[in-house]
């Protein structure tokens, strides 16, 4: 009787604890010198499956964090410039036709569609008007017509004029020229040359097949094309060999 209280105690004391005893129970009266060990063990109960479903869910953060987003964004990119029939140097031509003036960017990007909750690829142009605005022209990259047009105020104005005096090659010949890279997804005017050597060039980013995204540089007076590695040092520009060189004296 005595060692079945015993064991009782234990097994008790297991299940609250939630871990494995280990009971001494002595076989009574009649035998003293004998002595019997009974393993209690009570699982976790609902306290594992929470820390095994902790543990899975800390993999799959683990997962998602090394995937990251660039997969996501690239794929975006290949999908845009997959279905623009219209090219960023039609683009631009469009949305000077809409806003006159000098283009100084052009970017095929996504926004809100009608419905409010779908989005749309749609290229974006900038246009410097004569008097100093700024129109923002919104291109549809399926057809070249005008989705849209905003005009603000920029404080940029006489850097831009500077760097574009005396320059021979405007916003459309910079994406025909970089367009043997691949599809040109954006150009725009680095004024400062902050992105370069400290000389004003056109940047242009091209996605192209087994390359990926790549950044390049358009010379305003020579229209020559040069990689830009100051965004990716040692990406696959250096294969290419027309790379070498600097922009315009």
């Amino acid at each position: 009787m005595k060692r079945n209280i015993v064991i009782a105690a234990v097994t008790a004391a297991a299940l609250i604890g939630g871990g494995t005893a280990t009971a001494l129970a002595t076989t009574g009266d009649d035998d003293p010198g004998t002595t019997r060990q009974s393993d209690v063990r009570a699982s976790g109960g609902d306290d594992a499956d929470d820390r095994a479903g902790d543990d899975a869910d800390d993999r799959d953060d683990s997962r998602d964090d090394d995937r990251g987003d660039d997969g996501g964004d690239d794929r975006d990119d290949a999908a845009r410039a997959s279905s623009a029939k219209v090219t960023a140097a039609e683009a631009v031509a469009a949305a000077l036709r809409e806003a006159p003036g000098t283009a100084v960017s052009a970017e095929l990007d996504d926004e809100d569609g009608d419905d409010g909750d779908r989005e749309r690829a749609v290229w974006e142009v900038d246009v410097l008007a004569g008097d100093g605005t700024r129109h923002s022209v919104r291109i549809d990259p399926g057809t070249g017509k005008v989705l849209g047009s905003e005009t603000d105020d920029e404080d940029d104005t006489d850097e831009v004029r500077a760097a574009l005096k005396g320059s021979s090659v405007d916003a459309v010949e910079a994406a025909k020229a970089a367009a043997a890279r691949g599809t040109v997804t954006s150009v725009e005017l680095d004024e400062d040359g902050h992105y370069g050597d400290g000389r004003a060039a056109w940047e242009v980013e091209t996605l192209s097949s087994g390359k990926g995204e790549q950044d390049w540089r358009v010379g305003l007076k020579s229209g020559e094309v040069t990689a830009d590695r100051s965004h990716h040092s040692g990406s696959d520009h250096s294969d290419d060999s027309d790379d070498s060189g600097s922009d315009d004296d």
